[in-house]
């Protein structure tokens, strides 16, 4: 009987899985493992592994209870795109893009997809896509118009 060989693609997405669980369980260390020291974030246009982590660390500052559900997960080649869900609790201060919000207590819930390039075994590059509109609504830092109401049956 030979081994079973696991596609890149598969190995990509496990570790996808892999980080995704080690942000949910607080693990940052094991960023060190996963993503690349000269790591790109599309997202926040910014290179480095320690400017990535101190998203995590500033993010998990504001809402403690952050988890992030994976729902699917699809690999292509050296890419990986996921879809989570994500709930949190607004209990401690979040800035974001230069816009600070103090704690609210709201909970907050969103979709995101995120992808990843993955090269010798580490993230080299990624970015995200969500409903940041949603989300500031959520937190309450916006209102819509009436016409917006209408429009969206609010």
């Amino acid at each position: 009987m030979g081994l079973c060989h696991m596609t890149i693609e598969e190995e990509n997405k496990a570790l996808v899985r892999k980080f995704i669980k080690s942000y949910n369980e607080r693990n940052l260390a094991a960023f060190d493992e996963i993503v690349a020291p000269d790591y790109y974030d599309h997202t926040h246009q910014q290179k480095g592994r320690e400017a990535f982590k101190q998203l995590f660390t500033l993010a998990f500052d504001a809402f403690p209870d952050w988890y992030e559900n994976i729902e699917d997960i699809i690999a292509e080649g050296d890419q990986v795109w996921v879809r989570v869900l994500a709930t949190g609790t607004h209990s401690g201060d979040w800035t974001h893009f230069g816009a600070h919000f103090p704690a609210t207590g709201k909970k907050l819930k969103m979709r995101m997809v995120f992808n990843w390039r993955i090269k010798n075994g580490k993230f080299v590059e990624g970015g995200e896509v969500d409903d940041q509109t949603d989300f500031l609504k959520q937190l309450g830092a916006l209102e819509y118009t009436e016409q917006g109401k209408k429009l969206l049956q609010e």
